[in-house]
């Protein structure tokens, strides 16, 4: 495992968040590998904390996808399956299709500028760009696709898959970087149709994009157990 140097956090309430981010961004970005142990002592030390925000941010982790508790035998780094992203990409499909289809009678001109401003970005990542910088302007974009749709609820489920969508992109954008080549221009196209008003073709559009992402997702545990 790859731990960081020390790193020391404020004490503050936002402590075992801060944790939570530390811990999911080694996760992410690949530092600790799928499969691997997650020890709670060394952990601790490395990020200059006691066990207590270390064991709580195991648990939300849990919650998200990121790590499986193992009775008696302690925090795993998920080893990803078919059935997780076939689950997880499932629900995407529902509820993006309900969001485009809001969002296309529903977005402002300030929204459409701020996908605007996203794309733009994405058109100028530099070669340098990490799979973590490229999934953060992917689902910006999509973040801005549920505001759009002014739906509480619709907005509250998108948060609670966003981590998991988050990290299997990560997953995914580290063993094929060709974000410049597919980001900007599925992304531009979903903004261009949501301009059109036509809730149909915003579904459509909305569901291709997915589904592309889903069987390059798929494409990487064939084989992989169910």
């Amino acid at each position: 495992m790859a731990l960081p140097d020390q790193i020391v956090f404020d004490v503050s309430p936002a402590l075992s968040q801060n944790v939570v981010d530390a811990l999911r961004d080694m996760i992410a970005s690949g530092r600790v590998g799928e499969g691997e142990h997650l020890k709670e002592s060394e952990l601790a030390e490395a990020l200059g904390v006691s066990r207590g925000p270390v064991r709580e941010a195991f648990q939300q982790l849990a919650n998200e996808g990121f790590i499986e508790l193992r009775r008696h035998r302690g925090a795993f780094v998920t080893t990803l399956r078919r059935r997780d992203i076939e689950e997880v990409y499932s629900l995407r499909i529902a509820l993006e299709r309900l969001a485009m289809q809001r969002a296309a009678s529903r977005i402002t001109p300030e929204i459409a500028q701020r996908m605007d401003d996203v794309l733009t970005a994405m058109q100028n990542v530099a070669p340098t760009t990490t799979a973590a910088e490229a999934v953060a302007l992917d689902l910006e974009f999509h973040d801005l696709v549920y505001e759009a749709a002014d739906h509480d609820r619709l907005l509250r489920s998108w948060r609670f898959i966003r981590s998991q969508v988050a990290f299997f992109l990560q997953v995914r954008n580290r063993a094929h970087p060709d974000f410049v080549s597919v980001g900007y221009a599925e992304h531009r196209q979903i903004r261009d149709v949501l301009l059109t008003g036509d809730p149909d073709a915003a579904e459509a559009a909305i569901v291709d994009h997915v589904k592309g992402t889903l069987v390059r997702l798929l494409s990487d545990h064939d084989g992989d157990e169910s």
